[in-house]
C-alpha cells in the first residue's frame, strides 16, 4: 500500500492570517475510502523550500497532494517549483487554456491564462468551481489553496485514479485507559507488542488532569489489532496498573 502525503503551502497559513482547512479534510477524505495520511508538511512561500520538499517526495513512491501556490500572482511559486523539482520546463497547456477561455472569455487575457502554465508533461485536474485547472505529474497532484475548489479536486483524483486501493485492509483503532498510568512504565510493553505485531502501530497518549491516566492502544489491520490489544491489556495488568475500555 503506498503512502499518502500532503503539502500545505502559503505564508498566510504559517502567519496565522488564515486557518488551515486542508489537513483535516484530507484526513477525512482518505478515511472515508479506507485510506490514511502518512505525513503532512506546511511550507511557506519560499521557492527553495518548496522545491527541496518536492524533490524529497518525488524520490519516493508516495501519492502526494499539494494545496496552494498555483495562482498567477508574484507570491505563487508552486508551478515553477514543481517544474524545477521534476527537472522540466514550464509550458502552456492547451487544454487548460481552453478551460480558462470557456469560463472567462476575453477576461482570460492577459493574466488569468498564466494559470495554464504547467510543468511539461503535466495532466489536468478539473476544477468544478471556476474551471481553472490544477495539474498532476508522477503521482503529485497540485491544487489551489481555496478549500471549496481543492477538496472536490482531491476527491476526483482519489476516485478516478486510486479506487483500487479503497478499503483493502479493514483498519481499526482500539485503546484502553490505564488508570493512574505512568507512561515510562509502559514503554517496554509497547516495544514487546510492536516486535510481535510489526505491521500495526501502538500508541500512548498521557493525560495529567483531572486525573493521571494514559490512553494506550493499537491501530491497523483489525485482525492484528484485536490480538495486540489482548497482549496490551494483559501486559498492563502484569505491570500493576488497572485499566478500563476506552469508550
Amino acid at each position: 500500500m503506498p503512502h499518502f502525503g500532503v503539502y500545505i503551502i502559503g505564508d498566510e497559513i504559517l502567519s496565522g492570517k488564515r486557518q488551515d482547512a486542508h489537513l483535516s479534510s484530507a484526513i477525512a477524505m482518505l478515511k472515508a475510502r479506507g485510506l490514511s495520511l502518512a505525513w503532512a508538511h506546511y511550507l511557506g512561500d519560499i521557492p527553495a523550500q518548496i522545491t527541496s520538499a518536492l524533490k524529497i517526495s518525488i524520490a519516493t513512491s508516495d501519492i502526494v497532494f499539494s494545496f496552494g501556490g498555483i495562482g498567477a500572482t508574484p507570491d505563487d511559486f508552486t508551478r515553477e517549483c514543481a517544474a524545477a523539482a521534476f527537472g522540466v520546463s514550464i509550458e502552456r497547456h492547451t487544454d487548460a487554456v481552453a478551460e480558462i477561455e470557456a469560463q472567462f472569455g476575453e477576461g482570460a487575457y492577459p493574466k488569468r491564462v498564466l494559470m495554464a502554465d504547467f510543468p511539461q508533461g503535466a495532466a489536468l485536474i478539473p476544477n468544478p468551481v471556476n474551471r481553472v485547472a490544477g495539474f498532476s505529474i508522477q503521482q503529485h497532484y497540485f491544487m489551489p489553496g481555496f478549500p471549496s475548489m481543492a477538496h472536490p479536486m482531491m476527491e476526483w483524483v482519489l476516485d478516478k485514479h486510486y479506487s483500487h486501493l479503497f478499503h483493502q485492509i479493514p483498519v481499526i483503532e482500539q485503546s484502553i485507559i490505564v488508570q493512574d498510568g505512568i507512561e515510562s512504565q509502559l514503554i517496554d510493553l509497547m516495544h514487546e507488542v510492536l516486535n510481535k505485531y510489526p505491521k500495526i502501530k501502538v500508541f500512548s497518549l498521557p493525560k495529567l488532569k483531572p486525573n493521571r491516566q494514559v490512553e494506550l492502544g493499537a491501530k491497523g489491520d483489525s485482525r492484528i489489532v484485536e490480538q495486540a490489544m489482548v497482549d496490551l491489556k494483559a501486559g498492563v495488568t502484569q505491570v500493576g496498573f488497572s485499566w478500563i475500555e476506552n469508550s
